[in-house]
């Protein structure tokens, strides 16, 4: 039989006050301790392996996806993050060969960057590996594991744009 017991951590330790944190206070410790765990190794092993930072990799990844290219500040909407931070990245993977910048023909100011053919074929190849350590950091879950956070999470997502779109503070 499967040993559904919730492992005894920080977000489930029983306190001398037991009321003093909501439910759902020690459901957010959780989830931000699952993320941060996970995102740490995930960057150690593509630092270690292929000598790429995260947001090098996440920003490669959406490249990946628009083979035509995207401007800096479609990049920087789709990361979240500011210009500043995709013009860095971006230089630094123009001076590695991995990714292309060329004016747009709409627009003089804009600049489209695009994955280099040897950039595609390392990001590929980083992706396969990556998705092998996911699914060795997921190895404890099973499918029914899995298809119930999905559900969960996807309810979860639901209910924080809710809360967000109607500007409660909770």
């Amino acid at each position: 039989m499967e040993d559904r017991a919730v492992p005894l951590d920080a977000e489930t330790k029983v306190t001398e006050r037991p009321h003093d944190h909501k439910d759902e206070l020690r459901l957010w410790l959780r989830l931000f301790t699952c993320k941060e765990v996970i995102e740490t190794e995930v960057r150690r092993r593509l630092r270690d392996s292929f000598d790429v930072t995260l947001p090098r990799f996440d920003l490669m990844a959406q490249l990946d996806r628009t083979p035509k290219g995207m401007t800096l500040g479609e990049l920087s909407q789709r990361m979240m993050v500011s210009n500043g931070n995709v013009t860095g990245l971006v230089d630094r993977l123009v001076d590695q060969g991995l990714i292309d910048r060329r004016p747009s023909p709409r627009d003089r100011r804009a600049q489209i960057v695009s994955l280099t053919a040897a950039g595609r074929k390392f990001f590929r190849a980083m992706a396969r590996t990556n998705g092998d350590w996911i699914g060795e950091i997921f190895a404890d879950l099973s499918t029914d594991d899995i298809d119930t956070l999905m559900r969960l999470l996807g309810k979860t997502k639901a209910s924080a744009r809710r809360a967000i779109g109607n500007g409660a503070s909770r």
